[in-house]
């Protein structure tokens, strides 16, 4: 796993940062133009088929695992098929939020869990990721698309530390 997130971070940096604005990604695709609600235009292309593909590989290698797919999407989707920081981070809270609504439904089910202390957990939780998200939209406003990719890198490394030192 510390070899799998180190590896991510490494190939973050030596790729080199991207303006989030910039026209940039694979050559072949569908070109894409997103303007947000504050008048941002981001220009990019997509592949379509390759991206289901990788969405299938993610969900596979994060389920394995046991981590969230957001630490192996968001590179990917950076990197591999040029998505801007700002939608990939998007794109990866989108997919999470429709995944997560339904798994936790499930998973609650299959466990028969008639017990009512897990709501006082939830109901905490939902309140951090509510007030979380708005800190973080806010301050990735205020950040450029190149700075956002530096710091998911240096969190991907110290992450990988983390665990390597945890395991020695």
């Amino acid at each position: 796993m510390a070899c799998l997130l180190g590896g991510l971070a490494i190939w973050l940096i030596s790729g080199g940062a991207r303006d989030d604005r910039g026209g940039h990604g694979p050559a072949a695709g569908t070109p894409r133009l997103l303007t947000d609600r504050d008048g941002t235009t981001y220009r990019y292309s997509g592949r379509t088929r390759r991206g289901v593909a990788y969405s299938v590989g993610v969900g596979f290698i994060s389920s394995f695992l046991g981590i969230g797919g957001g630490v192996i999407h968001v590179p990917l989707l950076v990197r591999a098929l040029g998505f801007p920081v700002h939608v990939a981070t998007a794109t990866s809270h989108f997919v999470l939020a429709n995944m997560a609504g339904g798994r936790h439904r499930d998973t609650h089910r299959s466990r028969q869990l008639r017990r009512w202390h897990w709501h006082h957990r939830a109901i905490a939780l939902s309140v951090g990721v509510v007030g979380g998200a708005q800190v973080g939209a806010w301050l990735s406003q205020r950040m450029g698309g190149v700075v956002i990719q530096r710091l998911l890198a240096v969190a991907l490394a110290g992450l990988a530390l983390r665990l390597l030192f945890t395991v020695l």
